[in-house]
């Protein structure tokens, strides 16, 4: 293990995270807020401690960048981000313990969305904004962003943008890494200049308009407001944030064709009819279930059945009504929802449309075969075959999750939390969406959760937002033998 050359990515990304803290910083400026001097000491703790790292590896630049590095510096690189990025929270005392401060940057890094702040509004304006921006840049991944910027990675960068966004068919995108990082941040950013400006049409202030453009864009559910996205009670507002949810629930890869023209890739991805597929049945059985029995107009049942269905089927977290008010079918629907998120390639949590999709397939495919024992079958994705190693991998995929699940919601359970609670914010962490049922409902949050259920929660979310593999394949004793 070439540790001086993960040190040497580490510093990189620090680097970068340090530059992202201008921003706050000219908010706080530009505001006039008292968390000035908190976000300068952090942008320069931040700055010196990467600097001080990259000087000391600087010698490594050039090595070639393995498989196991690369696994090792995607998680290490989170954990350590979360870490510096926890500083404001704790020098402007907005949090009095660490592990809050690390769990709310946690939340911001992994898109996750669950909070411990009480009383969001309360927080100064610059803080508020590193708050969102945390969750925008860990969107797209950050370190995909180094890659887009620091072509000093070289060949190695394959091995790195794999390992981050595993699934994304970068070979058939561009034929340099680097092309095609910029790519997919140069759609992430118009989107997100886009919603900025529907936003405030929409109302809103510029501060306000570019913080939730932030966290909409990214599927992480951070709001400036208490009651989130109900603050503004403007239905352009919901509507749009809906709208942009599904968007940033796709995979990025074809909005990169769309853009040369390709408009055939989208309609004929499996996954994004499947995706649409289910989208629309949710929205339909929820709005249905809430109409009359939560609300007695049609169009306030489906401004807020789809609001919310959206929300959680991308796992974004933001809320415009406590659903915990609503029918059982409409809450077992949202849950089932969390674990199917987005498509693979975009900025959502959960299993990802396409591990659904295929195992379905795959479940139909055993009846057919017990029906007809000779049948030669075949499983097929956007009409291409589909081997046992890829099949294998997903039901690995899916029992690891399911198991991580189990094992936390007993752990958490463990610490005093009763067992929906237990289990819905073990769910709500895993899959990167945020609001819980229980303790941690859309209508509070998890600041009273014990602290060693907190740590399993960072862990939870850190774990499925690097999709589980890249995190445990560390825990293997295997990974770390020559």
């Amino acid at each position: 293990m070439n540790y001086k050359l993960i040190l040497n990515i580490i510093s990189i990304v620090l680097i970068i995270t340090s530059l992202f803290m201008l921003l706050p910083i000219g908010v706080s400026l530009l505001y006039k807020q008292q968390d000035i001097l908190p976000l300068i000491q952090s942008f320069l703790i931040i700055l010196s401690t990467g600097l001080l790292l990259n000087f000391i590896t600087r010698s490594q630049k050039k090595e070639e960048l393995k498989h196991r590095e690369a696994f090792m510096i995607v998680t290490s690189s989170w954990i350590c981000v979360a870490f510096f990025g926890a500083l404001p929270y704790l020098l402007s005392g907005s949090f009095s313990s660490f592990t809050d401060a690390y769990f709310e940057s946690m939340a911001g890094f992994t898109t996750t969305g669950a909070s411990v702040v009480t009383e969001i509004e309360a927080l100064p304006m610059g803080i508020l904004f590193w708050r969102s921006l945390t969750q925008w840049i860990g969107g797209m991944g950050i370190i995909l962003f180094a890659l887009a910027v620091l072509p000093m990675l070289g060949t190695g960068g394959m091995q790195l943008f794999k390992a981050e966004v595993p699934e994304i068919r970068i070979d058939k995108l561009k034929p340099r890494i680097i092309d095609t990082a910029k790519s997919l941040w140069y759609i992430y950013v118009g989107f997100t200049g886009i919603l900025i400006g529907l936003y405030l049409i929409g109302g809103m202030s510029l501060y306000d308009a570019v913080c939730h453009a932030f966290t909409t864009i990214a599927t992480g559910g951070f709001s400036t407001k208490n009651s989130s996205i109900a603050h503004f009670e403007r239905s352009f507002i919901e509507y749009t944030t809906s709208i942009f949810m599904f968007i940033s629930g796709i995979n990025y890869s074809l909005y990169f064709y769309l853009l040369r023209g390709d408009t055939s890739r989208l309609w004929k991805s499996n996954e994004f009819r499947f995706y649409l597929t289910v989208t629309v049945i949710a929205i339909i059985g929820v709005t249905f279930s809430i109409w009359r029995s939560s609300y007695d107009s049609f169009s306030d049942a489906l401004r807020y059945g789809l609001f919310q269905v959206m929300s959680i089927i991308t796992t974004t977290g933001f809320t415009t009504a406590d659903y915990e008010k609503w029918p059982s079918f409409a809450q077992a629907t949202l849950v089932v929802l969390m674990f199917f998120g987005g498509m693979i390639g975009s900025t959502s949590g959960g299993i990802k449309q396409v591990r659904m999709l295929l195992m379905l397939k795959q479940g139909y495919r055993e009846m057919y075969q017990l029906i007809h024992p000779s049948a030669i079958t075949s499983l097929k994705l956007d009409d291409k075959i589909l081997t046992k190693e890829i099949l294998g991998s997903i039901w690995g995929f899916v029992f690891l999750f399911i198991f991580i699940c189990a094992i936390a919601t007993i752990g958490v359970a463990a610490t005093g939390m009763d067992i929906i609670t237990s289990a819905s914010t073990v769910i709500s962490a895993m899959c990167n969406v945020g609001p819980a049922l229980g303790e941690a409902g859309p209508a509070e949050n998890y600041a009273s959760m014990p602290l060693v259920a907190k740590w399993i929660i960072i862990f939870c979310m850190l774990a499925g937002r690097l999709e589980i593999y890249t995190v445990l394949i560390l825990l293997v004793p295997q990974f770390w033998k020559k």
